[in-house]
């Protein structure tokens, strides 16, 4: 019978990301006991990739911007299916938790009297990101682990999580294993805030890291919880697609920000042809005003390079299909050219976009100074997640909360740069606050022995089977192409209905996964757990596509190519059914306040 190493918290944290420390921290404040569990090292969370800057209407850069535009922004960009509420929460509290950032110690860039500098991003009509060069999410993990580390959290590094325990149907913590020796863990909780990311893992091409697994999808599943906006993955239009070995590394919108264009293999700046009739008004009419816009004069629209991610990544994956692609597959990135324009252009780049200079000076051995970048698009984001309260972050799961890429509802079907990270903190201080508050108010929980013991030994039973089972590596390829080549950027229903059979098939396939070796350092056990996480995510992405015959924001059905009206009322929300099977169904769209109706209309 397995030993478990026992740790008993009021509050529970999984992730370590922007989100997670956030949430761990202000728990902490609030006089919780708190356990952070992460995948890999502290500070080596993906939170480090989010590059351009975090959203905030700070109106340091622009007078004009505040809450209501950034409001206004971020629905028109989710195509009105978010969730009202933490628009509006995220849109009022994301400048305080900056404000919070920058008291703790974050340095970010500067305007010349000294105020945090902001810059223009995709779909944001003012400039709103504030940021640290290219490399804000760095400076935010720093900035809170420096300041969390202090607070007294208990900190469990490089760990995986098995399940979710419940005492009757309030959650009782978690269980799981160390990676490094491979020792079984208990962390009992009164209650688990969810912060574990995203699921870009699932995909053959994306920018995200080895962790995004899907892991906290599908434990808050097998928990009880609801799932929501499933079919909307954003593809990021700007990933690397040469060398081979670097594809899908992502390349910020922040190169766009500063004056990039995108190009065909014709010279041709492309984005001007196809300009959405939603923002039409607020888009440049010629590269002169868009690049003035650029330069930050007011009375300029922005370029069409910043539309919204999902319709770049479209016109981008157009101008490949129709044979106007680069050399390797993807369109050109152009921040060169800005020599023209600018006295000495090449300092001006490697000062405003250092990690890109870089980035593709030592992996690519390309000077961006000098000549443009290859790019395409790559799975980046997950709109969806787990249904959760807009004030709370409390999931239908008693005790159970997400916040952080994890939780749906702030984006809808599509999300905004910069967007990301302003959700980070604000959600999970949401998060951290009325889990402590739960704990609080809720007594002890009781863990169930059996039901621990029957988890180690399923985690435990590929070694039974050893290297002459199915390979836990070839299964998880076969997953990532089987979802990159039938559940992309563009969808029809047969070949949806191909990647569920072939999920169906590559499920058997990962009951029977063996490996060798033992407990210590074996990687090819934690794929094989991981596996059960990303059946359950591809899974629920493609029914949730399925169902949704329209196309809005990140979804594209070739085979319903408009947006319907009607479907833009409803949802899809998915929960696990008595005897296992995955139940989707549409919801329909919580009405919004007249208040914030007349926002968005004065803000049209």
């Amino acid at each position: 019978m397995p030993e478990f190493q026992r740790f008993s918290y009021d509050v529970l944290v999984i992730g370590a990301g922007g989100a997670g420390l956030r949430a761990a921290i202000e728990a902490g404040a609030a006089g919780a006991k708190v356990g952070v569990v992460c995948k890999s090292l502290l500070g080596k969370a993906h939170t480090v990739m989010a590059e351009g800057g975090i959203a905030a209407a700070l109106a340091n850069v622009d007078d004009r911007d505040s809450w209501r535009v950034h409001f206004a922004d971020t629905m028109r960009g989710g195509q009105y299916l978010n969730n009202w509420r933490m628009a509006e929460l995220h849109a009022k509290e994301a400048p305080e938790c900056v404000r919070e950032l920058e008291a703790w110690g974050a340095l970010f860039d500067r305007t010349k009297d000294g105020k945090i500098l902001q810059r223009n991003f995709g779909g944001h009509r003012y400039p709103r990101l504030a940021h640290v060069g290219d490399r804000t999410g760095l400076e935010m993990i720093r900035t809170l682990q420096d300041h969390g580390i202090h607070t007294g959290m208990e900190v469990h590094m490089e760990c995986t999580v098995l399940s979710l325990l419940l005492d009757g149907n309030r959650i009782a913590g978690a269980c799981g294993y160390d990676r490094e020796r491979g020792r079984f863990q208990l962390w009992e909780a009164k209650a688990v805030v969810l912060a574990t990311g995203g699921i870009g893992r699932a995909f053959k091409i994306t920018s995200n890291s080895w962790e995004y697994t899907g892991d906290g999808l599908a434990l808050a599943y097998h928990a009880g919880a609801e799932l929501q906006d499933m079919e909307f993955v954003q593809f990021h239009p700007t990933g690397m697609v040469w060398p081979i070995s670097v594809r899908g590394i992502l390349v910020t919108e922040g190169v766009r920000g500063e004056g990039g264009v995108l190009q065909n293999n014709e010279g041709k700046r492309f984005m001007f042809d196809d300009i959405p009739d939603l923002y039409k008004e607020q888009t440049a009419d010629s590269e002169e005003e868009g690049w003035r816009y650029t330069q930050g004069d007011k009375n300029a629209r922005r370029p069409p390079e910043l539309l919204t991610r999902d319709h770049v990544a479209r016109c981008i994956n157009r101008e490949v299909k129709a044979g106007r692609g680069s050399p390797h597959g993807g369109v050109f990135l152009d921040i060169s050219w800005i020599k023209d324009r600018l006295p000495k252009a090449g300092d001006h780049i490697k000062r405003k976009l250092p990690s890109m200079y870089h980035q593709f000076k030592q992996l690519a051995d390309l000077d961006i100074t000098k000549e443009p970048m290859e790019v395409g698009p790559t799975t980046h984001y997950m709109m969806g997640g787990i249904r959760v309260d807009g004030d709370s972050q409390m999931s239908a799961v008693p005790g159970l909360f997400a916040a952080g890429e994890v939780a749906a509802g702030l984006h809808g079907a599509n999300r905004l740069g910069g967007n990301s990270l302003s959700d980070l903190v604000v959600f999970g201080r949401r998060a951290g606050r009325f889990a402590a508050e739960f704990a609080k108010a809720n007594g002890p929980v009781r863990i169930d022995e059996a039901e621990i013991q029957a988890t180690a030994s399923a985690a435990l039973s590929p070694f039974d089977r050893g290297p002459s089972g199915e390979n836990p590596y070839q299964i998880q390829y076969d997953l990532q192409e089987a979802m990159q080549d039938l559940v992309g950027i563009v969808r029809v229903e047969s070949e949806m209905q191909q990647a569920l059979d072939a999920i169906g098939q590559l499920r058997a396939r990962a009951g029977r996964a063996g490996i060798a070796g033992n407990r210590e350092y074996n990687n090819g056990w934690h794929t094989t757990i991981d596996l059960g996480n990303m059946m359950i995510v591809s899974e629920a992405i493609t029914r949730a596509a399925l169902l949704r015959k329209e196309s809005r924001g990140a979804q594209f059905r070739e085979d319903f190519p408009g947006k319907d009206p009607e479907w833009g009322k409803y949802n899809i929300v998915i929960r696990r059914g008595a005897e296992s099977e995955m139940l989707v169904e549409k919801r329909a769209v919580t009405p919004m306040p007249d208040e914030l109706k007349a926002v968005i209309e004065e803000m049209k």
